[in-house]
């Protein structure tokens, strides 16, 4: 691949940082919470010059989701080489990343029902299709893992789906952790297994 001229990697390296910094704060406070200004000065950059790589609020909190997806992608794409596992031991990896991610910092909240966030999320053609890619490397797993009794086929795919996406989001992963009590490695084990395994006793 060739190499990008000076300016584009400047360009590059800075729009990288507006969005890791997007992500963090979307993480932190939401996106009705966060402001341009903040963007810009966590970066260290005038808004003006920020207005130049993102033109909205939207845009860029639009940029972080897609960054998360993609990060999601790779991670899926290194999960596919380990044949050995089972469908729903993938499932349950992809779980654990997405806790991780969360208790990290670095997952971005998902906009509420009437956030203007969602109306540009629905019609932004790059988070779509990247959802619609992710969303189908996990309904692939899950159906395996159902037609093998990992997880009950009588479950709606879709629900199952949409569990695992909750994980990225549970606010149980952040109440555990300001309690103190248990480590992050903890925290994720107990939403793994209440997840996967339900609240019956194991006894």
């Amino acid at each position: 691949m060739a190499k990008l001229p000076f300016r584009q990697q400047v360009l590059k390296a800075r729009e990288d940082a507006i969005v890791a910094s997007v992500n963090r704060l979307l993480a932190e406070k939401g996106f009705d919470l966060m402001t341009v200004d903040e963007v810009a000065a966590d970066v260290g950059i005038a808004k003006a010059s920020l207005y130049k790589h993102f033109t909205s609020k939207e845009e860029l909190a639009a940029a972080a989701m897609v960054r998360v997806l993609e990060r999601a992608l790779a991670f899926l794409d290194g999960l596919r080489s380990d044949v050995q596992a089972s469908p729903l031991e993938q499932l349950k990896a992809v779980a654990r990343w997405a806790m991780q991610v969360q208790l990290a910092g670095e997952m971005p909240s998902l906009p509420s029902q009437n956030s203007s966030l969602r109306a540009v999320l629905v019609t932004h053609k790059v988070y779509l299709d990247r959802l619609m890619e992710v969303s189908d490397r996990l309904g692939a797993w899950i159906t395996a893992a159902q037609q093998r009794g990992e997880i009950d086929p009588a479950l709606p795919g879709e629900l199952v789906l949409y569990t695992l996406f909750a994980r990225a989001c549970d606010p149980v992963l952040g109440l555990l952790k300001l309690g103190g009590q248990y480590n992050d490695e903890r925290i994720i084990e107990l939403l793994l297994a209440t997840c996967f395994d339900g609240l019956r006793s194991r006894a």
